[in-house]
């Protein structure tokens, strides 16, 4: 099956528009193709179908069992479900699918996939490079605090399947290393962040620049006017599907609100929220604000590494990997981390500091409570952000268990597990600082050329154990 149009050009996208106050969804114009039960009933590479059954991924998830059909067919889509329902193997499966039997020239890529952040550009590579090796398609990732010049010379040697940051991308295709007239099937993954964090310049300008009458797919976790330019100025005629609209939605997700007396008492409760067994990621506003708390855990005895944009790249996937091996139990991380950070088995997310918006708390909370699995979200509130937090859960959907705790409450220890730390200091091996000129991006085909040199990772963790929910392992469904 190979990339080609629709059967006829694409209509001519109208010209992007200010967006209304409130976001409303496009109506379809032809009906959308009805929903599978399995994979196998999709018009789907062989190799595909067989490197699905492989990894455990043996049942589609809603919004892929809703999706793939018309994707697959060449169609338009308008996805919206939170993370950890499936949404990076719906769109990927489509691109993979649709790709599959072209080969690319240097430095123009065949299909491209926008992403917001490093960290969400890493796991969509990791979670399609098994499948784009089954299908001899080669995908790289290119985002910014890594090496320019080997993801341009990855480039040079031939990439079907782009994953990109907006910022980054930019910056290649100024320096001639990337050209975009041949890509067909084009995907926004977690639009919504995009928009938010600036960058809907570039992404209509790299928009622009694919071929007029090819495929775009728009999946986001959450969706509000700030995409809407987007929807109506690069969509035609989108099936349109929604699961999952917000965290609070998850049945297997509790929401609690812990109120504390003030600053003093909320380090404390956190202190021994951080101390307890087993993993935990705790939210805080500012890089400053992580690096002096996860000081303060490992000189309580807390494994605890941080994670903010002030660290490289290579310091950030290598936190990523102490936290997953369980080298690190307590990630303390800023927003960075809200999004794009796969952890299996994750039960407890805590907002040290209440996030600034709903979708901030969407997205935070959406770390756990993955495929299906259950999942607190904790939020600390002091006396002068009640009303703020209130309304933040309003807005969200959300109705939270409420209690006031202090740090020696039977409470704190039943809702989180909280303990009191050894207080004896721990040392963990902080991430090295990488020079630029000798920063690997994986320039070694592996995995179908994977620029953030992780394919191999994914591959091993695919042969992991299976997931819960379906048959579907967990590592499918980011």
């Amino acid at each position: 099956m190979n990339g080609g149009g629709r059967g006829g050009r694409k209509p001519s996208r109208p010209a992007a528009r200010t967006a209304p106050a409130d976001f409303a969804l496009p109506e379809t114009t032809t009906p959308a193709l009805p929903a599978v039960e399995a994979f196998g009933d999709l018009d789907m590479p062989e190799a595909l179908l067989k490197t699905l059954a492989a990894q455990g991924v043996t049942t589609p998830f809603p919004i892929q069992a809703a999706t793939l059909p018309n994707s697959l067919a060449g169609r338009d889509v308008l996805g919206r479900g939170r993370t950890g329902s499936g949404k990076t193997l719906a769109f990927g499966l489509a691109v993979l699918g649709r790709t599959a039997g072209r080969r690319a020239e240097p430095g123009k890529p065949l299909a491209l996939v926008l992403v917001p952040t490093r960290e969400l550009a890493q796991q969509v590579t990791d979670a399609l490079a098994p499948y784009a090796t089954s299908v001899n398609l080669r995908v790289s990732a290119v985002v910014g605090g890594m090496s320019i010049n080997k993801q341009a010379a990855t480039l040079r040697r031939g990439v079907e399947v782009l994953v990109a940051t907006p910022g980054r991308l930019k910056d290649l295709i100024e320096r001639g290393d990337c050209a975009l007239g041949q890509v067909r099937v084009t995907v926004l993954d977690e639009a919504d962040q995009m928009a938010d964090m600036g960058f809907l310049p570039q992404v209509t300008a790299l928009l622009k620049q694919v071929e007029p009458d090819g495929q775009t797919m728009l999946f986001s976790a959450t969706l509000d006017r700030n995409v809407d330019r987007l929807v109506r100025g690069y969509l035609s005629d989108p099936v349109v599907h929604s699961v999952d609209p917000s965290a609070g939605a998850v049945s297997t997700m509790e929401h609690h609100v812990l109120y504390v007396a003030d600053e003093t008492d909320k380090k404390a409760v956190a202190l021994r929220i951080a101390a307890r067994e087993g993993n935990v990621i705790l939210f805080l506003h500012t890089k400053r604000a992580v690096d002096r708390f996860t000081k303060r855990l490992l000189a309580n005895g807390v494994r605890a590494s941080g994670l903010h944009g002030g660290r490289s790249q290579p310091q950030r996937n290598r936190t990523l990997e102490q936290f997953k091996s369980g080298e690190v139990t307590a990630l303390v991380a800023t927003n960075v981390a809200a999004r794009g950070i796969h952890v299996d088995d994750l039960d407890l997310v805590v907002n040290v500091d209440p996030p600034v918006d709903h979708k901030d708390y969407l997205h935070r909370g959406g770390r756990t409570a993955r495929a299906g699995e259950s999942g607190r979200v904790v939020t600390l509130v002091l006396p002068d952000e009640k009303r703020e937090v209130a309304r933040l859960m309003s807005d969200a959907g959300i109705s939270p268990q409420t209690v006031a705790v202090r740090s020696s409450s039977e409470e704190l220890v039943t809702i989180t597990g909280a303990r009191e730390p050894s207080g004896v200091p721990v040392v963990i091996a902080p991430p090295v600082q990488v020079p630029a000129q000798r920063k690997s991006s994986g320039g070694r085909p592996s995995g179908g050329g994977n620029a953030s040199g992780t394919g191999g990772a994914a591959r091993r963790r695919g042969r992991g154990g299976r997931g819960r929910r379906g048959g579907q392992s967990r590592s499918a469904a980011a």
